[in-house]
């Protein structure tokens, strides 16, 4: 398997994972949320490496990948985001347990060290810049192993919104009231609209900061009045043949200034994503851990923060485990984002779902 093929195998299974995951009911967070099928994948997916049995074949259902192939996509994912600017992902086990060491040398890019609960919330607050600043759950004597993966995004857009055209403008939420909130308002900036079955996606494109690297991809998709967020947000990732070109010359967009901020409890979700083996007794992790490990949590805190200069996200997942040319007329159209709407923030592929929102109600910032 090529280098690009692995990584389109793994978008493919990321994008899977993402749009089975958005389709509990209310979505992972509940109204309006924020997650990020590119964090919880790899966290999985390590935990997957160490499987054997029953339980690898779950998870490989699940993630597309178990036992020594999920060690391979574990290290490749873990590189891969240096080709997207202002993207630092990260991940770390802390262990009260030992760790075989064919199964650390598998996974060289992952980081393993003896348990300590002040250092993992300190190792948090650093990798995602302040944005989260500690651990979405507590760490118990009871837990002999915590697996932590961080992604984290800074990124300014190419032309930033004039601070001087926000205003307030009008939102109204999925029930149906509107408030006047700040909203950004440009019609010069350099970016691309589409269609996807009648959902309208808007790309706003970031800056390139070093040499090389290919931007992340902020995409906002707005579906028909009354859509949800099952079907609106994986239009972001679809493929090109089923894209249908705006007809216009020049795009103008009115996008409120907004945070999203929502924590997980992705252990209520698993059965409904196909974890049940993993985490009940029979679970058998015998490559990660000589002792008998289960997943007993998984928790993860995701923030996504949008203002005229750029946008910033990071995701914690925590996994536990007790035991140029001269214009000529131009056609023009305007897109107000002020109903529920989605915002996904992909890879420098445009193909990996690093961050994905839905804004149900009247936005906050903060």
């Amino acid at each position: 398997m090529t280098r690009e093929t692995g990584s389109a195998t793994r978008a493919g299974a990321v994008q899977r994972l993402g749009e089975r995951w958005i389709r509990e009911p209310a979505g992972p967070g509940g109204g309006s949320f924020v997650c990020s099928p590119a964090g919880l994948w790899p966290a999985l997916a390590v935990v997957a490496a160490g499987a054997r049995g029953e339980t690898a074949d779950e998870l490989r259902a699940v993630l597309g990948v178990a036992e020594r192939e999920a060690a391979d996509a574990v290290t490749a994912g873990v590189r891969e985001p240096a080709a997207t600017d202002a993207l630092g992902v990260a991940t770390r086990v802390w262990t009260r347990v030992p760790v075989p060491r064919e199964y650390r040398e598998a996974l060289a890019d992952i980081g393993f060290g003896p348990m300590d609960a002040a250092g993992v919330y300190a190792w948090v607050r650093e990798a995602t810049g302040g944005l989260i600043e500690r651990l979405p759950l507590d760490i118990s004597d009871e837990m002999l192993l915590v697996l932590v993966n961080v992604l984290a995004l800074k990124a300014r857009w190419e032309e930033p919104f004039e601070p001087g055209n926000t205003e307030d403008r009008p939102f109204t939420d999925a029930a149906g009231e509107s408030r006047a909130v700040p909203t950004m308002y440009g019609t010069r900036g350099p970016w691309d609209g589409w269609t996807v079955r009648g959902t309208h996606v808007v790309e706003l494109r970031c800056r390139t900061e070093r040499g090389g690297a290919a931007p992340a991809r902020v995409r906002l998709v707005l579906g028909e009045p009354g859509a949800g967020a099952a079907d609106v947000p994986p239009a972001a990732w679809a493929p090109q043949a089923v894209r249908t070109r705006l007809d216009a010359d020049v795009l103008s967009v009115a996008v409120p200034r907004f945070t999203l901020r929502t924590n997980v409890q992705v252990t209520d979700q698993l059965p409904a994503l196909g974890v049940r083996v993993a985490t009940s007794a029979a679970a058998d992790f015998a490559w990660m851990s000589p002792e008998r490990l289960r997943i007993s949590q998984v928790v993860q805190e995701t923030v996504v923060k949008v203002a005229e200069e750029g946008v910033r996200a990071a995701a914690v997942t925590v996994l536990a485990a007790p035991g140029s040319a001269a214009p000529g007329p131009q056609r023009c159209r305007h897109i107000a984002f002020d109903r529920p709407f989605g915002i996904v923030v992909l890879d420098g592929s445009g193909e990996l779902p690093l961050f994905t929102g839905w804004q149900e109600d009247i936005p906050a910032e903060g």
